[in-house]
């Protein structure tokens, strides 16, 4: 069996502050204020490759910062629920403290791109879904 020790809160407090001492996992959590993304569309917002932003998203979920959702070939990720004040604030921080970096308002505007083109792999996912649901 592995070994599923959940952290306690000191170590948890220091594992985000680990997540958000990089640049593009505070774009990423800035991003997710918007809602939930699959891994996609996160790499066409932020357009860094795929094994790099797939690092930073697991360095967010082991901080308990992200949760991860399958559906089919598609992974997505949210916000996890918050779980202390600590969390609280470090969130707020990420969604109104960073308007001034030039990345995240370039990210702001690839989001609402997609939005408008809809077709990103997020949105096709869910067309898909509707068609087998009428099916």
């Amino acid at each position: 069996m592995g070994n599923t020790k959940k952290p306690d809160a000191s170590t948890l407090i220091d594992l985000m502050f680990q997540a958000f001492c990089h640049r593009l996992r505070l774009r990423i959590l800035h991003l997710l204020h918007e809602g939930e993304m699959c891994v996609g569309n996160i790499v066409e917002i932020l357009q860094a490759p795929q094994p790099k932003v797939s690092r930073h998203l697991a360095v967010l979920k082991k901080a308990k910062l992200v949760t991860v959702r399958r559906e089919g070939q598609w992974i997505h990720y949210a916000l996890a629920p918050v779980q202390s004040t600590f969390h609280q604030k470090l969130l707020e921080c990420a969604a109104n403290c960073f308007h001034e970096v030039t990345e995240i308002r370039r990210d702001k505007k690839r989001i609402e791109a997609i939005r408008l083109r809809d077709n990103g792999c997020c949105s096709l996912s869910r067309k898909e879904s509707k068609k087998e649901e009428v099916a």
